[in-house]
């Protein structure tokens, strides 16, 4: 698999991720050492977590699956820490949480660092620059090699990232920032890209398949072993199930027809190709679907093809997010 440089940095990462959203709930152990030695085999090395995934199993099976199953050094390991099971504050951005959420990832995982820390969210009852002073000290005591934000819009990324660059005392260059982007959602071009851009941060998109449905299975109904009809996660597929959406799912398919592969191929080669894009992130459910979203390493899309799913799928963008003088 083709390996990409991670922002501005000197760290190189697989150009598709394996999240693990669900593993330790939705996803047992079995599934999940099938879906890690599959993406090692086939050259992955960037793989997602956080803390709060399957309320911390995530963590330790991924742990155990390292340290028996997968050569530690191999894997360019990604987690998130700042969400909070508190209804009346859901992110903690407090260096004191933040770090001891470290310290019990670090645990969990059973290695002495993670390649790459994300802050989860943005915390609005915390002052940023106490925040970020929680990812130089994770860098500067080795516990993270590189650091990042997850959620951020643009202007509070574009705020995080110029303190680190020009804050006093040693900071650490925000590497990379993780949110949501597909040809179902695609807000992040709004401000959060064009600023990524500028600061030489790499996106890590998730749901890059907009939550399963570009892949066409949702076209006629649910299908009863997925998530859109699973109890945790079928809210969270629910909003992509529009008109709207329905409009774009169709594109997809007639692109895919029309260039002999899958929808799924075509939505991933999208989102994976787009600018200022390091790797979506995936959470397929087993090896099978893995394999699926892994054989687009050889497809990139014609130029016609890219304009037109551009074109159908295109937010509203003018003032002030586009020049004014073409207004």
């Amino acid at each position: 698999m083709e390996q990409r440089h991670l922002g501005r940095t000197g760290l190189r990462v697989s150009r598709i991720g394996l999240g693990t959203l669900t593993w330790g709930r939705d996803t047992d152990e079995h599934d999940a050492a099938d879906l890690l030695k599959t993406f090692w085999e086939a050259g992955g090395s960037l793989v997602d977590t956080a803390d709060v995934y399957g309320d911390g199993e995530a963590e330790y099976l991924l742990g155990r699956l390292i340290e028996g199953l997968v050569p530690r050094r191999d894997l360019v390991i990604s987690t998130k820490a700042g969400s909070v099971p508190d209804p009346d504050r859901r992110f903690d951005g407090s260096r004191g949480h933040l770090l001891g959420a470290l310290d019990a990832s670090l645990a969990r995982l059973g290695t002495d660092h993670v390649d790459v820390w994300h802050i989860h969210a943005w915390d609005p009852y915390t002052p940023l620059d106490e925040t970020l002073h929680a990812l130089d000290l994770a860098v500067s005591s080795g516990r993270a090699r590189y650091a990042g934000v997850s959620n951020f819009c643009g202007w509070q990324l574009a705020k995080a990232a110029t303190w680190q660059l020009a804050g006093p005392g040693t900071r650490t260059r925000l590497a990379s920032t993780q949110l949501e982007y597909s040809l179902l959602q695609r807000g992040v071009e709004r401000e959060v890209l064009p600023a990524a851009l500028d600061l030489g941060i790499g996106l890590l998109p998730s749901s890059p398949l907009g939550r399963g449905v570009l892949t066409g299975k949702y076209r006629n109904s649910t299908p009863p072993d997925s998530r859109g009809a699973s109890e945790h996660l079928a809210p969270f597929v629910a909003p992509y199930l529009d008109d709207t959406a329905s409009r774009i799912v169709d594109a997809v398919q007639t692109a895919a027809d029309g260039l002999a592969v899958t929808p799924l191929q075509v939505a991933l080669a999208w989102v994976r190709d787009r600018p200022g894009v390091t790797a979506p992130v995936i959470g397929p459910r087993n090896a099978q679907q893995l394999t699926a979203a892994l054989s687009v390493e050889d497809l990139s899309l014609p130029d016609e093809i890219c304009r037109a799913l551009d074109d159908v799928s295109a937010p509203v963008h003018r003032y002030p997010d586009h020049d004014w003088s073409t207004l």
